[in-house]
């Protein structure tokens, strides 16, 4: 039975549909901008490292709560293709989990992290220095282990406050831009800085000038009207509009296997593609598809055991793109920069009207379908009834052709056709002798 479980298409704007649908007596309750599969596919390979404040003045507001929200939700979308570490930094920093350098971001090590971002608490001064350090560092070891994930760096630095332990601001300021240059010369490595001020009493120039000064992003998050936890788990955008470029066009991304809700106690996999309008430049970045498959279907196929460390390695190996290279021009980051914090975000170093880098919508024309519960003619019916490998086909074919990952076949997804079976044999097949023929160029 290697029949595929759902098909769907999340949107840039968290938009989200599923084929076979399913009636939802609430809408907005799940937004696929916050799951592994679309963050995955939009962004590529990564090292994250999420670095928190805990001083005391998280304790006002609620703030510890939502930075924990926020730290979770950012831990929650990351795949086995990525390494992750979190430092917490009060009076001194310290990375938590019992780890001194960034891990494989499997299911395992996730609830690991998650469980230690649970027990943090507020207490102590603010010391942006050792906090900096500790990340850097983290990330010097882990690369100089051959341990990383090869691509590119994102650093997450939230605070509420302003420096009141340790180097003072202009200190603080060269280390990170001292840092970012020693991984950029030594490593060839481009580490982003994504800067977030929570609250009105917290530092806005030095945290600014971090993001400004390293090309990265700083985003101000009010206390009352803000959201940080949208806002730390939106800096995937950024490796979107690199991901659209650079030999990447058949890049898709894997997610360790986990136990779906529907069926419940059904143990399967999500294969997911970023979908962008290449017809303009920067390509524009539209969303994510992707199909579940259950594990018992791909054991058919690889003839193995789907719980073997080969499965998982393979779902690394499938999930490894060309890495992104970041080249956006002075416009485009501030257009990010803007998109986030409005104009108070931005570098001022632009003097021209903000690149365009999301779609706009039409307003003569509603975002919504028409009569979507009308749809009934497929109700009841199996997979194998409502498949039709033949383009242009009304009824399902006995035999499926050859089969290649093209846009016109993402753009297949996005409307529902259900490729899995012609797709699954041949694609995984086909990602796997292209892994080998780059291994052996490499030698």
């Amino acid at each position: 039975n290697v029949q595929p479980s759902w098909t769907y298409f999340g949107a840039h704007n968290g938009l989200f549909r599923r084929i076979p649908a399913i009636h939802q007596e609430e809408c907005g309750q799940y937004d696929p901008r916050r799951r592994p599969w679309f963050v995955a596919a939009s962004s590529g390979p990564k090292d994250v490292v999420l670095v928190i404040d805990v001083s005391g003045s998280m304790k006002d507001y609620g703030r510890m709560d939502i930075a924990k929200e926020a730290a979770i939700t950012i831990v929650e979308t990351l795949t086995v293709a990525d390494r992750v570490a979190v430092v917490s930094f009060s009076s001194r920093a310290a990375q938590i989990g019992g780890f001194n350098s960034l891990i494989r971001a499997t299911n395992e090590n996730k609830e690991r992290l998650i469980k230690a971002i649970k027990n943090l608490e507020a207490n102590g001064a603010t010391n942006f220095y050792d906090a900096f350090n500790t990340a850097f560092n983290a990330l010097d070891k882990t690369i100089r282990s051959e341990s990383t994930s090869g691509c590119n760096i994102a650093v997450l630095f939230m605070t509420d406050g302003r420096i009141s332990e340790g180097p003072g601001a202009n200190e603080v300021i060269k280390l990170v831009n001292d840092r970012t240059g020693q991984l950029s010369a030594t490593f060839d490595r481009n580490a982003t800085l994504f800067t977030f001020s929570l609250g009105q009493q917290a530092d806005h120039a030095v945290t600014k000038s971090i993001a400004c000064s390293t090309n990265g992003i700083w985003t101000p998050v009010d206390d009352f009207t803000g959201d940080l936890v949208t806002a730390m788990s939106s800096y995937y955008k950024l490796f979107a509009l690199g991901l659209g470029e650079g030999g990447n066009e058949d890049f898709t991304a894997w997610v360790e296997p986990y136990e779906f809700t529907n069926p419940a106690g059904k143990i399967g996999t999500t294969v997911s593609a970023p979908v962008y309008d290449r017809s303009v430049k920067p390509p524009l970045f539209l969303g994510v598809v992707a199909v579940d498959s259950y594990m018992d279907a791909l054991e058919q196929v690889l003839g193995e055991d789907a719980t073997s460390s080969t499965t998982m390695q393979r779902f690394v190996m499938l999930s490894t793109a060309h890495c992104p290279k970041l080249g956006l021009t002075e416009c485009e980051l501030d257009a990010l920069r803007f998109l986030g914090g409005g104009e108070e975000a931005t570098c001022g170093v632009c003097n021209s009207t903000y690149t365009g880098i999301i779609p706009e919508t039409c307003s003569f024309q509603s975002d919504l379908p028409n009569n979507l519960w009308h749809n009934t003619d497929m109700e009841g019916k199996k997979y194998e009834d409502r498949a039709c490998c033949e383009s242009g086909g009304i009824v399902p074919s006995e035999s499926c052709p050859p089969y290649e990952l093209s846009g016109g076949a993402i753009a297949g997804i996005v409307i529902g056709s259900a490729f899995f079976l012609c797709m699954c044999s041949f694609f995984l097949n086909k990602k796997v002798r292209q892994v080998k023929a780059k291994k052996q160029q490499q030698k």
